[in-house]
């Protein structure tokens, strides 16, 4: 193995965890303070960075090219596998409307500024959703060779955006406590989204084989390297932006305005708005492929014109209903995904593990890595992924 192969690994983890939900972090923490959205950002990390280890515990006596899927069938049986796929299912429908609704803000927003067009909310979304639907629609290689050069292009206009935004901090503005108690709540299923990044834990695997040392690091290293990055933009963002400018702008679209014209820098807001349609369309590109790629498998579709026009449109069709419905539901889509979020990513690691240690303890197996903290890191896990579940159904 080489380092090469580590250091791709990482940037992976890195690259599926940085994506369109850093843009909803400002609005969703908007009336908490730079401290209390902090705090709670790195709860949420090390809960995240924890399962994560949990799930190198139980691929190391896995083969290494073991799904998920293959993974919950083995340790929980065919209950464990349906609730798997359909937790990922509902994942990937909810990140997709997700996407759409907010794609679909930047690119009436892109037209009523360069064309002077002001159509209706929803002409952005379908648009949005031919577009990437069309890529999508022509294979892996397509998506992959874009998708290369749109993350290289994000990246720039991150460090652009971040080295524009913070020598503007002010720092009365950090200091500021939250306005209402119930804005934990709301906040807390979105910051925990975008952290989501456990689906690709079985692609290191088969990429790196069941190394484990390697693989803990990756996961560590590779969870928080967006964590800083996360940290530095609700710096950017809450440090020039008051509680109140911050709450007057709910929608994607709204903020960016906002944040740009406080600072009457026209490269700010370039930098912003390019970084905005890149995360979007990247972050859109692959969630839209992996369910592109999960839907053609479950319903056995022939790879032909017809066979893949009937996945596309199965898989394009319901989060477009959903943002032509809610077409500024960028935040609520979010939201939803952290329900499903909580099941593929804290849920099942934890009744995987909880399995596999009785079994190897009954049978006198070797315990090989374990993660530290036993039982009841276990329950505090499971406890957590309650509380992300109930602060969404009551927000």
């Amino acid at each position: 193995m080489t380092q090469n192969k580590i250091f791709g690994s990482l940037l992976l983890i890195a690259g599926t965890t940085i994506g369109a939900g850093m843009l909803a972090l400002p609005i969703a923490s908007a009336g908490l303070g730079f401290g209390t959205s902090s705090a709670i950002m790195l709860i949420l990390w090390a809960l995240m960075a924890y399962t994560a280890l949990l799930m190198v515990e139980i691929h190391q006596f896995a083969p290494s090219d073991a799904s998920l899927n293959h993974l919950a069938q083995r340790l929980l049986g065919r209950k464990g596998q349906l609730i798997a796929n359909s937790a990922l299912m509902f994942l990937l429908y909810a990140l997709c409307a997700a996407y759409i609704a907010g794609g679909g803000e930047q690119v009436n927003q892109k037209l009523s500024t360069w064309l002077g067009l002001n159509l209706p909310p929803q002409a952005g979304a379908i648009l949005f959703t031919l577009l990437v639907g069309a890529i999508v629609g022509m294979g892996t290689h397509c998506v992959d060779l874009i998708n290369r050069g749109l993350f290289a292009l994000k990246l720039l206009a991150l460090l652009l955006m971040l080295a524009l935004l913070l020598p503007q901090v002010e720092s009365p503005h950090l200091l500021e406590l939250p306005l209402n108690q119930g804005l934990i709540i709301t906040a807390i299923p979105v910051i925990f989204t975008s952290f989501g990044f456990h689906g690709s834990i079985p692609s290191v695997v088969r990429y790196l084989g069941v190394e484990v040392k390697a693989l803990r690091r990756i996961m560590l290293f590779g969870s928080a390297l967006p964590l800083v990055i996360y940290l530095l933009w609700q710096l950017g963002s809450q440090g020039v932006l008051n509680q109140s400018q911050l709450l007057e702008n709910q929608s994607l679209s709204s903020f960016i305005n906002q944040l740009a014209s406080v600072l009457h820098s026209e490269y700010l807001s370039s930098a912003i708005s390019l970084f905005a349609d890149l995360a979007l369309a990247t972050s859109f590109l692959g969630v839209s492929l992996g369910l592109f790629d999960f839907m053609a498998s479950s319903l056995r579709q022939e790879d032909n014109a017809t066979g893949r026009s009937l996945t596309a449109a199965i898989t394009f069709l319901p989060p477009l209903g959903f943002a032509l419905f809610y077409p500024q539901g960028f935040i609520t889509a979010l939201g939803y995904a952290a329900i499903a979020l909580v099941i593929l990513a804290i849920f099942l690691p934890v009744a995987m593990v909880w399995t596999q240690r009785q079994m190897r303890d009954a049978a006198n197996m070797p315990t090989g890595y374990r993660v530290a903290g036993g039982k009841l890191a276990l329950m505090l896990a499971t406890l957590c992924g309650i509380v992300v579940i109930a602060a969404q159904i009551f927000s």
